[in-house]
């Protein structure tokens, strides 16, 4: 497997050598006109209320943070450089930026956080810096210079951190950076830069955008956190701590080896319980960035919502439309080989063969073992159509199900 995005670079070569690793710059690794909107457009996204957005505006040693929605006025009234336009998430938006980020479905797709957009004029950019995950630059039009070059994760872990960025500012910026590396990107050109590495992108002339294809990096705080939460959530009150081989202790005062024993082998029997975190982390990950109106509730089974009928389904996809995905919506399965116990629900799987266990919006979506080669092709596809559908009535219900609740939407070729 070679994605095209990597150029002559096979997979397996970049995993290896330059993944978490090294920078990487590609050259030609896309079309010259790969931009999925215009400049004008990208300003129109920034004046949504729903859309977030970031202006960065530097005057000498001076920067200046503005967070959206903006209006016209706004950027009427920008200078002539050193200003830039950030737009999160163009993906959840825009379909072909959503297009444009498939092409980097070679990464697992519960790493992939989103696709940003930035628009700078003339000397434009966000000052140097390092990001906490994997990050591919993409140009897409016009020109910017980057200086690449430095690890500085594990100044995160040191007790004087703050002092590596610039003091008093709104953006972390650094205040020591020395360039190993420097390239000018031309549209088309991708950059890879691995975690922790500092880089600074400056806009050569005008219009300049850049697209950046964001890894998600779930710090152990979070980890722990979010999974505590999780299993707390899951445990009854009846469950308690208990001591029944309690011996007499010299000091009542003194917490025992004993006791933190004890509390250590409850802490290790949930640290060890593959079920609830596969569970936990399916939901987690496929959690939505932003939150949408309607929980998914999910039941194949369910007819209580049918804004579309198994009728119209099947008739839209034997007359050649598509099913795509909603564009803010994630999806995700663990294989079915050892999930017996995370089945939820009473659906009955035939003798021998395990259901794949289907996650969607921070949802565990019941499904059947007659589902799985579907849920697999909704775990990687970003659209299907009926070369791809068995029609089946399992495989229908499971479709119609998350059509109904928005997770999908019927389109045209």
């Amino acid at each position: 497997m070679k994605p095209t995005v990597l150029g002559d670079i096979p997979l397996s070569t970049f995993l290896a050598d330059y993944w978490q690793k090294k920078p990487l710059l590609i050259r030609n690794a896309l079309p010259t006109d790969i931009s999925p909107i215009s400049a004008d457009e990208l300003a129109g996204l920034a004046c949504e209320e729903h859309v977030e957005s970031r202006l960065i505006i530097q005057n000498g040693e001076q920067w200046n943070l503005q967070i959206g929605p903006f209006d016209e006025k706004t950027f009427a009234q920008l200078p002539p450089s050193h200003c830039t336009l950030l737009v999160q998430a163009l993906d959840h938006h825009i379909p072909a930026a959503a297009e444009l980020l498939e092409k980097f479905n070679f990464i697992p797709r519960w790493r992939i956080d989103d696709l940003m957009m930035s628009y700078a004029n003339d000397g434009g950019g966000v000052g140097p810096h390092y990001d906490n995950y994997d990050v591919f630059l993409i140009q897409v039009s016009g020109k910017r210079q980057w200086e690449v070059g430095g690890d500085y994760l594990d100044l995160a872990n040191q007790p004087a951190a703050h002092n590596k960025f610039v003091a008093n500012l709104p953006v972390k910026i650094l205040s020591e950076f020395t360039p190993e590396n420097t390239w000018t990107l031309n549209p088309g050109d991708i950059l890879y830069v691995p975690p922790g590495v500092g880089h600074n992108g400056v806009a050569q002339g005008d219009d300049c955008m850049t697209c950046s294809v964001g890894f998600r990096a779930p710090s152990h705080s979070e980890i722990l956190r979010e999974y505590t939460d999780y299993m707390g959530e899951q445990l009854t009150e009846s469950l308690r701590y208990t001591d029944p081989n309690l011996q007499a202790q010299s000091n009542t005062g003194e917490i025992s080896s004993q006791a933190l024993k004890s509390i250590q082998q409850i802490l290790s029997h949930y640290a060890n319980d593959e079920t609830m975190i596969g569970n936990w982390f399916g939901k987690h990950v496929t959690t939505p960035k932003y939150q949408i109106a309607d929980d998914l509730e999910l039941n194949i089974e369910d007819t209580e919502h049918e804004d579309y009928s198994l009728d119209e389904l099947e008739h839209h996809l034997m007359n050649g439309g598509i099913i795509q995905k909603n564009e803010s919506s994630r999806f995700a399965y663990i294989a079915g080989e050892n999930n017996d116990v995370i089945l939820s629900g009473n659906d009955a799987k035939p003798s021998g063969t395990a259901n794949h266990i289907l996650f969607v919006d921070g949802n565990q979506i019941p499904t059947h073992a007659n589902n799985n080669a579907l849920v697999e092709l909704l775990g990687q596809a970003l659209m299907l159509d009926k070369n791809h559908v068995e029609v089946t009535a399992s495989n229908m219900g499971l479709l119609l199900s998350l059509l109904n609740h928005g997770a999908l939407y019927l389109a045209e070729q």
